[in-house]
């Protein structure tokens, strides 16, 4: 079974905005400056947007290398953050799932 950031959403927004309204400890996030505080959920999402964006312009570099428009070098370049991107996204994933499956052993 494949784990998608679209299935945890509904989760992530729950635990994201409960943990948004709270600090370290459960004491109330003070906010000492005028810029807004993303949660939990509004993060992930960004990380995934950004990763999407890096894999996709990795896989147009390298196509445009493969017809002969972009430099190795660059096509390169463009790969290893595209791979690095994914990777990154992967360990996020397990870290979720292994987050979730600690807590669902818990006994109530």
């Amino acid at each position: 079974m494949s784990l998608s950031i679209a299935m945890l959403s509904p989760d992530i927004d729950r635990i994201g905005g409960a943990a948004a309204s709270k600090g370290i400890g459960g004491a109330p996030n003070v906010s000492s400056g005028a810029a807004p505080q993303t949660d939990f959920a509004q993060t992930l999402a960004s990380m995934a947007a950004d990763a999407i964006g890096t894999v996709k312009a990795g896989e147009t570099t390298a196509i445009a290398g493969m017809q002969g428009k972009a430099p190795l070098q660059q096509v390169v370049q463009a790969v290893m953050q595209a791979d690095q991107a994914l990777r990154t996204v992967v360990a996020v994933r397990d870290k979720v799932v292994g987050a979730y499956q600690e807590i669902s052993r818990m006994q109530i």
